[in-house]
């Protein structure tokens, strides 16, 4: 963890999403510069690619929705799922959680969120753990941006029924993803999010807050 700490340090920036400004994060300025950076460490560590050094467009709009309407966080156990730099998790503890847990298996967004949690004077728990099929722990999910791909996004949504089956409340926010189910998820909020043309086709993208049936 301290190497990967010093690796964010020595090739991020702490800024804010201009749709958050609330929180501050190690992000990078450039892609080029980090992906290839990354691709050295890796050589050496084994972890992916820099997603985690990006404010993706879902844990954006999970990130507003919390902090304007804190209700359906507050006092509850929370799981930032694929947090990424933990943008929705720090949004989650600043709107009252009572816990809050960022996930992801790349062990440089564990030490992002780690980092980015510190910047902003907030508690959470990081993990590399997979916890899709586990259930019991939350109360709430947030889930941003996880249907990019056919495979993750059937393995992640038949966990998410389930655990909605359970009680748990599951939230989803997707910008256009191709492989978003069509069926079970109600709006409950919209955002326009800025992006870069680095990461997506259009310098901002529509992104859906659903909760899943």
């Amino acid at each position: 963890m301290r190497d990967a700490a010093a690796f964010i340090r020595a090739n991020t920036r702490a800024s804010a999403h201009p749709l958050v400004p609330e929180v501050v994060l190690h992000l990078a300025q450039e892609l080029t510069p980090l992906w290839q950076a990354t691709e050295a460490w890796l050589a050496r560590q084994g972890v992916s690619p820099p997603y985690w050094a990006f404010a993706w467009p879902g844990s954006a709009a999970l990130a507003r929705w919390v902090l304007d309407d804190p209700s359906p966080v507050a006092r509850r156990r929370v799981l930032d799922f694929a947090s990424g730099c933990g943008l929705a998790a720090i949004a989650a503890a600043k709107a009252g959680a009572a816990s809050v847990l960022a996930a992801d298996i790349d062990p440089l967004a564990e030490a992002a969120a780690a980092l980015n949690a510190a910047a902003n004077g907030v508690a959470l728990a990081a993990t590399t753990r997979d916890v899709v099929g586990e259930a019991g722990a939350w109360d709430v999910i947030l889930a941003g941006d996880v249907c990019y791909e056919a495979p993750m996004a059937a393995r992640v949504t038949a966990w998410l029924r389930a655990e909605a089956a359970r009680g748990v409340a599951v939230y989803l926010a997707d910008p256009g993803r191709a492989y978003l189910p069509r069926k079970g998820l109600t709006p409950v909020a919209r955002f326009a999010v800025p992006t870069t043309r680095e990461l997506e086709d259009r310098e901002a993208r529509e992104v859906a807050v659903l909760r899943m049936a």
